[in-house]
């Protein structure tokens, strides 16, 4: 499978959320990655699901929502409704993780689970199987722009090596400090689908660094 690229509207011009997000319809990318932050469980807020909603409205790619929030499975609902085609929660954040994931998959959406940088990939063991995507962080959640966490190579080989010891699909998504060098070092690890956010949205030209992205 060709690798996907998630560009994530955390780095977008807020000013002009609709230009930016016709932007992405026009170009490569596969997915649109949304951060959703409580300023509980993450030192930041973000987008709610009113957000969610107009950007749905207007966006031709699948809707990757990311919940950097405390008790996610409050909010299984909210998201279907608000047109998530993926729900990313964090292992951290929920005390009945597989509860959570089975009523993802009964609301119609993908389902993931994200690790934090100090999170080992051994938290999955006894979940992996039931998911369709697992999130690595490889920077702190909370805010953009931070520098790319180096362990983060390997801990994908990591998971890579566990997903396919099981005989599963399982997608691995990466997600922080995302560029063209930390990106193709991500794909030879194992990693399917890439997070980048000031890359994409900062560049002068953010329809060739897609492409550039995606031709990796």
């Amino acid at each position: 499978m060709k690798h996907l690229i998630a560009p994530s509207l955390l780095a977008a011009d807020f000013l002009h959320l609709q230009k930016e997000v016709e932007m992405i319809n026009q170009s490569d990318a596969d997915w649109l990655h949304i951060d959703v932050m409580d300023g509980v469980f993450v030192p930041n807020i973000s987008f709610g699901f009113p957000v969610l909603q107009a950007v749905n409205t207007v966006c031709r790619k699948p809707l990757d929502v990311h919940l950097m929030i405390a008790e996610p499975q409050k909010f299984v609902r909210e998201t279907a409704d608000a047109g998530a085609y993926i729900m990313n929660v964090h292992y951290e954040a929920c005390t009945h993780l597989h509860r959570t994931v089975e009523a993802i998959k009964e609301a119609g959406m993908k389902a993931a689970v994200t690790l934090n940088p100090h999170s080992p990939i051994s938290l999955l063991e006894d979940i992996v199987q039931e998911l369709d995507m697992v999130l690595l962080m490889s920077v702190n959640p909370g805010f953009g722009g931070q520098a790319f966490i180096e362990h983060s190579v390997t801990k994908t080989a990591r998971l890579k090596e566990m997903i396919l010891a099981k005989g599963l699909n399982t997608l691995i998504e990466v997600d922080g400090g995302v560029n063209l060098d930390t990106g193709k070092r991500l794909l030879d690890a194992g990693a399917n689908v890439l997070v980048t956010g000031n890359f994409v949205f900062k560049s002068p030209a953010p329809l060739q660094t897609i492409k550039a992205l995606k031709a990796m």
